[in-house]
């Protein structure tokens, strides 16, 4: 089955973050996507020491860079996917993105978020989580976990999911 969305990565630093990501991704059937470099070891003898067991089920894919990320999964030109940045202080709320099965959630490494010439060339698909005035960013492994579940949210209200009374989702058809 295609994934539910595809959470990218671009240049993740903290391994606990990703591992974290990880797991959401599992539990709502994302892809998971980094862009390197990364700053962390991704090696089977590091993954095991770090208690991830169900990495290999993940089915993580790495890339050397955003380029080759974006011509592999047909992001250029109008063409191919859909995706959306996830950027502090911009005006448009993941609520009013129209989140929808196969799109592309796009996140910054945690010390400096997305590269502003990525932002440039995608201003209008940027979105935010609200936050108070003056406050530092969250923490990336939440804000990923609030996107992906919103976009859960507006699936389920579509009708492309459904949840059952006990929180299993399903897909129609």
């Amino acid at each position: 089955m295609s994934p539910l969305f595809h959470i990218v990565l671009h240049e993740p630093e903290i391994p606990n973050n990703t591992g974290n990501i990880g797991r959401t991704c599992i539990a709502t059937g994302c892809a998971l996507h980094l862009i390197r470099p990364l700053g962390f070891d991704t090696g089977v003898k590091a993954l095991r020491r770090a208690g991830l067991d169900y990495w290999p089920r993940l089915g993580v894919r790495e890339w050397d860079n955003w380029e080759s990320y974006r011509g592999a999964m047909g992001l250029g030109g109008g063409s191919g996917g859909r995706l959306w940045m996830l950027a502090p202080r911009v005006p448009r709320m993941i609520w009013d993105a129209d989140l929808r099965p196969g799109d592309h959630l796009v996140f910054g490494k945690e010390t400096a978020g997305l590269p502003d010439a990525m932002l440039a060339a995608h201003a209008d698909r940027l979105v935010a989580l609200p936050m108070l005035e003056g406050e530092r960013s969250l923490n990336l492994a939440t804000v990923v976990c609030a996107a992906v579940y919103e976009g859960v949210r507006q699936c389920v209200a579509r009708g492309e999911l459904r949840v059952d009374a006990g929180g299993r989702m399903t897909r129609p058809g």
